[in-house]
């Protein structure tokens, strides 16, 4: 039997978990995991939108001097003209929970995406022009650091690429957790590639598990796994997922998977409860 579409992009993600996260090929990735939930879109197309960005970058980055002497805010202007004007990328304010906008195949067709998807042009821009960059686990709203010789430039993607200092960040802060929150240590969480990745899918399972499409949640994270089969949280998820759709078996090879991974902690003495439980219904 012929391979499909969606089986090729499993084969990759597969291959792609099996990597250093510092050799995945971040936006090539995500577009395996939009392939998959979207197998009759041009994904070809989207390869391409993604190249002829990164080589305007690159032309952007070598005609500007100040940013590839290193200039963290330079840089992050020179990016914002590329990825939003030039190119027309923004943030979908109107339609916010449209699961396109977590798909990269999508969001290249329609300019438009939820924030993680935008900074994960930013990142495969930024790495094109030679640039270091981070997504940024702020709370509740992704952001991108773009790296330079003297500090670094925060920027909200989903902004249309706004640099963020002190107070602008202080009220998106507020916005976002209420008037009485205040800047904190540990706001500024930088990620790898495959937290990025993985917080662009779990954006699609959570708004499928809102949506009451259990069966497309737990699929969902099972494509997480090929990406981070090291995951306990996302095996303990996958776990209680099957225990949902009765599907037993499965579930206790999932919970046991998290087990060897996170052995000891609470988290796995309640999964140790829930598995014993499932052994005695098979019983």
């Amino acid at each position: 039997m012929a391979s499909t579409p969606q089986d090729e992009a499993r084969a990759a993600l597969a291959a792609a978990g099996q990597l250093p996260d510092a050799e995945i090929e971040l936006a090539a990735v995500a577009l395996q995991f939009a392939r998959i939930d979207a197998p009759d879109a041009d994904w070809r197309a989207a390869a391409t939108a993604l190249s002829e960005l990164a080589q305007e970058a690159v032309a952007a980055a070598a005609a500007d001097r100040e940013a590839d002497a290193g200039d963290a805010e330079r840089r992050r202007e020179v990016l914002t003209a590329v990825i939003h004007r030039r190119f027309g990328y923004a943030g979908n304010t109107e339609q916010y929970d449209d699961l396109a906008n977590a798909n990269l195949i999508r969001v290249t067709e329609r300019k438009q995406g939820l924030p993680v998807a935008l900074g994960i042009l930013w990142l495969h821009a930024a790495e094109a022009a030679g640039w270091a960059a981070h997504g940024v686990d702020f709370p509740g709203h992704f952001l991108v650091a773009v790296e330079g010789g003297r500090g670094q430039a925060l920027v909200d993607v989903f902004a249309g690429g706004a640099g963020l200092a002190a107070p602008e960040l202080r009220a998106l802060l507020k916005r976002i957790e209420g008037e009485r929150a205040e800047l904190r240590p540990g706001l500024l969480r930088l990620m790898d590639k495959r937290a990025v990745l993985l917080r662009l899918q779990n954006n699609i399972k959570l708004r499928r598990l809102r949506s009451g499409d259990l069966a497309g949640a737990l699929a969902c994270t099972e494509d997480m796994l090929r990406l981070a089969p090291d995951q306990a949280l996302l095996w303990r998820e996958a776990g209680l997922m099957n225990q949902r759709l009765d599907r037993i078996g499965a579930a206790l090879g999932c919970l046991d998977r998290s087990l060897e991974i996170e052995p000891e902690g609470e988290a796995a003495r309640r999964i140790r409860m829930v598995a014993e439980e499932l052994r005695h219904r098979l019983n």
